[in-house]
């Protein structure tokens, strides 16, 4: 069977705008504690929307995998390559982007002697490209297979090659040197105030497990996820199958986080277990509620709409606040005397959301919120004129 579930295009959309709320604040010294990141073990909201959006690339991946196994290796590799090489290709201009930046009173080009090499679009070409391999060559259960292994050898290395005692720490985890040795210090994020890549090369492994389960799902849900109105018990079979599911992986998620803690950060094996269970979670309730009970209305249709262009707004919300970051707005002068600028973004921050009478998380959401409907205009008019930004 080929039924296309809407389901699923909504849970890829609301996870695009969650990323883009939480990418977005007004202020990053003033954001309400569920759309911040963990500091290190453990989970928040925040930290489920990249491990959603990776099992969401899975999900698509099972439409798509029967045709490409159907036209054989030249088509599978021809395509799975120049989408790897263009997502990671679009991550590293991101990275790099906007190409200038002011130096006193002049613009000028920005050094690649410090560029980032790694990256969100980085680690999704990553993860598509050898999930894509895994589930080509080995199949639905010999997928499985190389998930169990990928997820118990990366705790093998963390357990082998991290420093006693201290393994799962930002200096004593085994992936920071070895990222370092291959990327090269300048070329690592230093937002933890130490050269160390969340996006890094070894926490990809258990990354790619992500997208590989979410094929499995994805994949469930097609051949046996018959929403008609004759095939009732068959679609309630569906939902308890993927509840129970979720049970498992989530309880196992949790147990395992004793001895291997659930770190985004690291991107753990037992992160990967758990999140993946609370994915399956939302899945399966946005199937019961929208495929079987024909839930319908704006909330829906909204999350949708990000859905149809998902990378290309991703990288729109990126792109375009450094790009305006370009435009200076004279905003007085700083404690030296010298003038201050704000970009356009930052003036619309600072003269109207941060009005916003309360505490100042309240105008930070604000601004979020804001960018939020900025992006879904976008999308909105895309969508309207039949656009659709593929890669």
């Amino acid at each position: 069977m080929n039924q296309r579930f809407y389901s699923l295009d909504v849970f890829r959309g609301a996870t695009v705008a969650l990323m883009i709320l939480v990418n977005n604040p007004g202020s990053w010294s003033h954001i309400y504690a569920p759309l911040k990141h963990a500091p290190w073990h453990g989970v928040t909201p925040t930290d489920l929307v990249f491990p959603f959006f990776l099992f969401a690339v899975g999900n698509a991946m099972a439409f798509v995998m029967p045709k490409l196994q159907q036209g054989g290796d030249g088509i599978f590799w021809k395509k799975v390559i120049k989408r790897t090489l263009l997502i990671f290709l679009i991550g590293l201009i991101l990275n790099w982007s906007p190409f200038v930046k002011w130096n006193g009173d002049g613009l000028e080009i920005k050094s690649l002697h410090n560029l980032r090499i790694m990256g969100v679009l980085q680690r999704i070409a990553l993860c598509y490209f050898f999930a894509s391999v895994i589930v080509y060559y080995f199949k639905q259960r010999g997928a499985f297979v190389t998930a169990a292994v990928l997820l118990l050898l990366y705790w093998m290395l963390c357990l082998v090659l991290g420093t006693p005692g201290d393994l799962f720490s930002l200096i004593g985890w085994f992936g920071n040197s070895i990222d370092k040795s291959i990327l090269g210090e300048a070329h690592l994020y230093t937002g933890e105030g130490v050269p160390f890549d969340p996006e890094g090369l070894m926490s990809t492994f258990a990354a790619i497990v992500q997208v590989i389960f979410g094929y499995l799902v994805g994949d469930y849900i097609q051949k046996r996820g018959n929403t008609n109105e004759n095939n009732t018990n068959g679609s309630y079979q569906m939902i308890a199958s993927l509840f129970v599911t979720a049970t498992i992986l989530t309880v196992t998620g949790l147990a395992w986080d004793m001895v291997f803690p659930i770190n985004k950060k690291i991107w753990t094996s037992s992160y990967t277990i758990y999140t993946t269970g609370l994915a399956i979670y939302t899945i399966a309730a946005m199937i019961y509620f929208i495929e079987i009970k024909k839930a319908k209305g704006f909330l829906l249709k909204f999350f949708d709409v990000f859905g149809k262009n998902p990378l290309f707004i991703f990288v729109l919300s990126g792109f375009l606040p450094r790009a305006l970051g370009l435009i200076r707005i004279p905003n007085g002068l700083n404690d030296e005397g010298l003038p201050k600028y704000l970009s356009p973004f930052g003036w619309f921050y600072e003269n109207i959301c941060k009005q916003v009478p309360g505490i100042p998380e309240n105008g930070s959401l604000v601004y979020a919120i804001s960018m939020i409907i900025i992006y879904w205009a976008i999308c909105y008019w895309l969508d309207k004129k039949k656009i659709y930004i593929k890669v």
